[in-house]
């Protein structure tokens, strides 16, 4: 079956980085896109980024742009989001999404993973 787990999460200051990873199994990994996702508390469900299945198609949310960076091992069945710069607006649980097609569409998801927390304050 499709596990998703993420881990790599924490307690980051303004201004530090965090690299989160998420491991996949139970499908052809270098098939299929993949996004990140948010959620922060009270707020609703955001798309973070998402890559395609070879890597060279990556999207960004506006409000990452410039600061986070998606990237994918496919030999080792791995998903990363190298986060810089972090703000305290980015204080989330973030969580790893799997594409039902290589289109790393924003909205399209058939599994995803329980999620891993990031909290950046000083």
């Amino acid at each position: 079956q499709v596990q998703l787990v993420e881990s790599g999460g924490g307690l980051a200051q303004p201004g530090g980085s965090l690299r989160l990873s998420c491991a996949a199994s139970g499908f052809t990994f270098s098939r299929y896109a993949m996004s990140w996702t948010r959620q922060a508390p009270g707020k609703g469900l955001e798309w973070v980024s998402g890559i395609n299945g070879d890597g060279s198609d990556r999207n960004y949310a506006d409000s990452v742009k410039g600061r986070f960076t998606i990237s994918r091992d496919n030999a080792k069945n791995i998903l990363y989001l190298q986060m810089n710069s972090l703000k305290p607006e980015d204080t989330a649980l973030y969580s790893c999404r799997k594409a039902p097609t290589d289109y790393p569409s924003q909205y399209e998801y058939d599994y995803w993973g329980q999620g891993t927390q990031v909290t950046v304050s000083s």
